[in-house]
């Protein structure tokens, strides 16, 4: 795909899932009759679940409007994604309202709930993370899913080990899990995922991790070695963020090839289904063509390689510039903020990101130079600038 073509919001996040009349649960041959002869549907076996899923899924975080999921049911989709955050609660809702009229069986659904009292730059637990709260807001979620179990809930952002092994959130999942709440348990991570990854695998209980994966991460073979030996202790992993931005810049005139880049992805057959979001009827079509020919062409990976090389909006979170702002700011979750608004064109998560930071409209203002060195060659203060504008924004502008 041209860089510096298709590069409007309605090639954005150019994914979705090929027809199988949904059946997460069901193995190909079950619902052979009901595909059409040129469909072609790629499964693989979610870890120790033993769920067989197609290996592209939904993530419905930015599916804001019921005739889309509808869309996605039709077409075959089976995996749906949310969170106890999604919309403020509304994503949960809305996919509620679509769910009670379809057979819950034929479905997998997962939902995500971030523990209170979590130190966003540092991923650890302070004593207001309790397995009550925790509980108390995936009750909520349950709710609003009009559901009594669902199949899979996440500790959502987990950043750190510490938070992986805490005693409250192992306490948290095994007791929803007892109650039949949820069939499995897992954890997502956006930052030091080898760290959180190896952390699970030690835990001996989270059954999935949904995990940060995509071609521009630095930190490519580390992760890779991370998903392998959580692949062989019997974890299923499950694949977000794999547009790494959607986008090169924020006017949104370089596009990374978003499909190239979900292909890149589930290269690695320890992933077995990533969640990309997508906002638009056409990506429900033009996602058949993953399953068609997952092998990257010669031009695909050409794009995918000019993509890596150019800084474009996708923070590593490496955390290399840890302790060079003078004013201690959260620069990757700030920058990751920045990806949601100007890529993903996601003002809403944008802003909420950077309010659980405490960020104000122009931190940078009184610096008379920036000292924190990004290794991605991010005009730092210059980010910062742009997006916490989105501070004094109010939410009726934006949701």
């Amino acid at each position: 795909m041209d860089q510096s073509g298709k590069n409007s919001r309605r090639h954005f996040l150019k994914v979705a899932a090929t027809g199988i009349a949904g059946a997460s649960l069901l193995k190909p041959t079950d619902v052979e009759a009901k595909k059409s002869k040129k469909e072609e549907v790629i499964y693989r076996t979610l870890g120790r679940t033993g769920v067989k899923l197609p290996i592209v899924s939904m993530g419905a975080m930015r599916g804001d409007t019921k005739a889309l999921v509808e869309a996605g049911i039709k077409k075959g989709i089976v995996h749906f994604d949310t969170a106890y955050v999604y919309q403020k609660g509304k994503n949960e809702e809305m996919l509620g309202e679509i769910f009670k009229n379809h057979d819950r069986s034929k479905f997998f659904i997962a939902t995500k709930v971030v523990p209170d009292d979590m130190d966003r730059k540092t991923g650890l637990l302070g004593e207001e993370a309790t397995a009550e709260k925790f509980l108390e807001k995936f009750e909520v979620s349950l709710e609003r899913l009009q559901m009594k179990q669902v199949d899979l809930l996440y500790v959502h952002a987990v950043s750190a080990k510490e938070t992986v092994l805490h005693p409250e959130m192992i306490k948290a999942i095994k007791t929803a899990k007892e109650q039949g709440k949820t069939r499995f348990v897992g954890l997502s991570t956006h930052k030091n995922e080898p760290e959180v990854i190896r952390a699970a695998i030690e835990s001996g209980v989270y059954d999935v991790v949904l995990t940060a994966y995509n071609f521009k991460q630095d930190h490519r073979e580390e992760l890779n070695a991370a998903i392998a030996e959580g692949a062989a202790s019997g974890i299923g992993f499950v694949a977000m963020k794999t547009m790494a931005g959607g986008f090169l810049d924020e006017e949104q005139t370089k596009a990374v090839n978003t499909k190239a880049a979900l292909k890149w992805a589930l290269q690695n057959e320890n992933i077995c289904t990533a969640i990309p979001g997508f906002t638009a009827f056409e990506h429900l079509d033009e996602s058949y063509s993953v399953m068609e020919k997952l092998k990257l062409t010669k031009q695909e990976e050409r794009d995918l390689e000019f993509a890596r090389d150019y800084a474009g909006l996708y923070c590593n979170q490496c955390d290399v510039c840890a302790g060079q702002c003078k004013k201690n700011l959260p620069i990757p979750e700030i920058m990751r903020s920045y990806m949601y608004t100007y890529g993903y064109r996601d003002m809403d998560k944008g802003k909420n990101l950077l309010a659980d930071m405490g960020v104000v409209n122009d931190p940078c203002s009184t610096c008379d130079s920036c000292t924190v060195s990004c290794v991605k060659n991010f005009a730092v203060a210059d980010k910062i600038k742009k997006v916490s504008r989105l501070v004094d924004v109010p939410d009726e502008f934006i949701s």
